[in-house]
């Protein structure tokens, strides 16, 4: 397995995203207008982003992209269906959370819901709590809102 380090130009990072929409569509669709969320969601201000590689084949990815001079902001990360529960989401996270600190950020926050349990698992297990909801999801009671200090990994 190998993680490759890019940005959202990449077609296999923009591929895997394409991907995520379609599982979120599946997954929470029904009970959430995802329509609302799709400016939050652009690739063209991703800096840094990393595509998750078994053989030649993108099997997922995530990214992180500049809040402010202190927060930095965990963005489209997803793992194909049949790799998920291996791992592979907690190890990207984890390479994220090291990039972000290399770059100097203090703090990665995030926006998920609770109806991503499995999601929400993965980012309690990394040590992201929940904070009230910043920036474009505070009035958005289907969003969850988590954040982890960076300084003391």
């Amino acid at each position: 397995m190998y993680f490759k380090r890019t940005d959202g130009k990449d077609g296999d990072f923009i591929e895997n995203c394409r991907l995520l929409d379609i599982d979120l569509d599946r997954r929470v669709g029904k009970k959430v207008k995802r329509e609302k969320y799709k400016k939050y969601n652009q690739l063209d201000e991703i800096q840094e982003a990393i595509v998750v590689y078994e053989g030649n084949k993108a099997i997922g990815g995530g990214a992180i992209r500049r809040y402010d001079d202190v927060n930095v902001e965990l963005k489209r990360v997803f793992v194909h269906m049949e790799y998920q529960g291996q791992g592979i989401g907690s190890r990207l996270v984890s390479l994220l959370i090291e990039w972000a600190a290399e770059l100097g950020y203090k703090r990665m926050i995030l926006e998920t819901g609770e109806l991503l349990a499995e999601s929400c698992a993965v980012y309690r297990k990394l040590g992201f709590r929940v904070i009230p909801n910043y920036g474009p999801y505070a009035d958005m009671p289907e969003s969850l809102c988590m954040a982890r200090d960076l300084t003391g990994r």
